[in-house]
C-alpha cells in the first residue's frame, strides 16, 4: 500500500468568487492543479492523515465553543445625601 499525503486547499467558484476549503490526495490536487494552474489555492500540503486535513480544512468550525461564565453584578454604589446626618 502506497503512503497518502493529504492537502487542503481554498476552491475558487465561476467569477472568482471564492468558495469553501476542500481535503484531496496529494496526487488529487496535482491533477487539479495541472489542469488549471494556479486557479485554486494551496493551503496546506504534506499532512500524514486525512483527519488532520480535514480539522485544518473547517478552522475552528465544529468546535465546542468555551464555556461562559456567569458575570457577577456588582453591588449599587451607595447614593450621597444632601445632609450627611440622613441616611
Amino acid at each position: 500500500m502506497r503512503n497518502t499525503t493529504w492537502v487542503v486547499y481554498r476552491m475558487m467558484q465561476k467569477g472568482n468568487a471564492v468558495g469553501g476549503n476542500v481535503v484531496c490526495s496529494q496526487r488529487e490536487w496535482d491533477i487539479i492543479e495541472a489542469s488549471n494552474p494556479g486557479y485554486h489555492t494551496l493551503l496546506h500540503s504534506g499532512l500524514k492523515t486525512e483527519q488532520e486535513a480535514e480539522k485544518l480544512a473547517r478552522g475552528t468550525a465544529g468546535d465546542t465553543l468555551p464555556r461562559k461564565t456567569k458575570t457577577k453584578i456588582a453591588d449599587s454604589p451607595s447614593i450621597p445625601t444632601d445632609n450627611p446626618g440622613q441616611v
